[in-house]
């Protein structure tokens, strides 16, 4: 008997091993609610690439995906899913594109804080691939789990069709698809080593702007404990009446007079349509973006204020010192602006209305020594970068809500600094991806050392929901009377209000996202 039970013991114990998330030998294998999927271990670590967590979204065109149906096979998680159909894809794409990717220590069963990370790209670009993002760094530092994602984008993700009879939550989709993401990491982390009950939810540019959206929308609040926007300045979202506008725009170049025929259209058509010049800014793309619709998001993420029902949920702020050279890199790299071409160059930058020979004689005031470029790079950021930074962290101070802010100070070496420390610079750094193929830091010793003390900064955040670590000085909550602010340099330092005279200068003047 004793026998026998011992030969039913082992020949049980791989099925027990698989449902743990455990195989005997071979590539990793890890349950999920819709069945199991097989990754791979690399440097130490095991990846899950092109994780389904919602159905082909081609039947649910503009509308709320749905989950994906189960299966009883083995599902390969080895290879990158397809991103959505977006304008200059740069890898394969198609509308069966809600995949995540996980990185993760073990399939042990332990409690590890979860990095969920939203790409950037606007609302119209990019997907959770691109290798900067790898999460294989965070996860051997921190014994964290990091996951990325693909959602819609552009046209698919954030038409507002509402008006024009479409889905009530068309203008959304895409967020929601972010929300069917953290209700998968809700129901399947815990298989893959992570906790689902702390969920850190960061992202840069369009993603840091997501993040602090989804703060706003009241499907997502209860699935993410923190939040880390990265140059994500959103504070408002798209009005419904100007993104009805957009969606008769793309209509228009799409070939179609209603939404029965939008929705039909060949995708490939779609896409060319959403190359059409936006309607309201007059230049671009058609800038698709999240919608107050009084449904899916109900108010606008920092307007009239900072969300109460959102105040439990700690917040980093985070801005690069020199947002704007990364769209200013032709001027700034050929050294060609001069007093007199300064004005206009600033006038095509700047959102906040002030006269341009205003800000440059200001300018010229506080920094006597600096060049015409040098101004150039410096008003830009502050009229049009920094300011919804700065609108964030304020409305979050005066409700009392823990948010701590930094500014990336240490330039890009590349072009021997002259881009200074641009919008996405401080992507590789948080993901102490100094090494990656894209990163603009170099993999000096200075650039390693700086995206240690960022990443372990995030990785903190993600498991205590204070960002604090032995190698940072003492980092203080964001409030109004000192401003507090992380600079991350060389030398990393609290500066209280950085760069306070631009900020006044330009505080004169209202915020309008334009088109919002």
């Amino acid at each position: 008997m004793r026998r026998r039970a011992a030969i039913g013991l082992l020949a049980a114990a791989p099925l027990v091993l698989a449902q743990r998330g455990i195989t005997s030998g071979g590539d990793p294998v890890a349950p999920t609610v819709h069945g199991r999927v097989r990754g791979l271990r690399e440097d130490g670590v095991l990846v899950f690439r092109g994780v389904r967590y919602g159905a082909d979204t081609a039947a649910t065109r503009f509308r709320r995906a749905v989950p994906p149906a189960s299966w009883s096979n083995v599902a390969d998680a080895r290879h990158y899913g397809a991103a959505t159909p977006q304008t200059r894809a740069a890898e394969p794409t198609s509308e069966d594109c809600l995949f995540l990717n996980v990185w993760t220590p073990a399939l042990d069963g332990r409690r590890r804080p979860v990095m969920v990370y939203l790409h950037g790209g606007a609302h119209a670009h990019g997907s959770g691939s691109d290798p900067l993002y790898d999460g294989r760094n965070l996860v051997r530092r921190g014994d964290v789990v990091v996951v990325t994602l693909n959602h819609r984008l552009a046209g698919l993700g954030y038409c507002y069709l509402a008006q024009l009879g479409g889905p009530a939550e068309s203008g959304n989709v895409g967020n929601l698809d972010i929300v069917l993401a953290l209700q998968w990491v809700k129901a399947n982390i815990a298989g893959f080593g992570g906790d689902p009950d702390c969920v850190m939810l960061f992202g840069q540019s369009g993603g840091g702007g997501k993040a602090i959206t989804l703060m706003a929308m009241p499907e997502a609040r209860p699935l993410i404990h923190r939040v880390a926007t990265m140059s994500g300045q959103h504070v408002t979202a798209a009005g419904p009446n100007n993104a009805t506008r957009r969606a008769r725009a793309f209509m228009a170049a799409a070939g179609v007079s209603d939404y029965a025929e939008l929705a039909a259209v060949p995708v490939g058509r779609l896409v060319e349509a959403m190359a059409a010049t936006d309607p309201l800014e007059g230049k671009g793309e058609i800038n698709f973006v999240s919608t107050l619709d009084h449904g899916v998001l109900p108010r606008h993420p920092f307007v009239p204020d900072a969300p109460m029902e959102a105040t439990h949920i700690p917040l980093i702020v985070g801005n690069t010192h020199d947002e704007t050279g990364a769209w200013l890199r032709g001027p700034l790299l050929a050294g060609d602006t001069t007093w007199e071409n300064l004005p206009d160059r600033l006038m095509g930058q700047m959102v906040k209305d002030l006269a341009p020979d205003h800000v440059i004689a200001r300018y010229r005031a506080f920094y006597p020594d600096r060049t015409p470029g040098q101004i150039l790079l410096a008003a830009s950021t502050a009229g049009r970068s920094w300011p919804g930074h700065l609108m964030q962290a304020e409305a979050r101070a005066r409700i009392g809500a823990p948010t701590w802010m930094y500014q990336l100070d240490w330039p890009s070496p590349e072009a021997g600094g002259v881009l200074g420390a641009y919008h996405t610079l401080d992507i590789p750094l948080v993901f102490d991806n100094t090494a990656s193929a894209g990163r603009q830091t170099g993999d000096g010793p200075d650039a390693r050392a700086l995206a240690g003390r960022m990443a372990d900064s995030f990785i903190a955040f993600a498991r205590t929901g204070d960002p604090a670590t032995p190698a940072l000085p003492t980092w203080p909550t964001y409030d109004l009377a000192r401003r507090g602010t992380m600079i991350f340099d060389t030398t990393c330092r609290i500066e209280n209000d950085p760069r306070r005279e631009e900020r006044l200068l330009f505080a004169v003047a209202p915020y309008i996202k334009p088109g919002g």
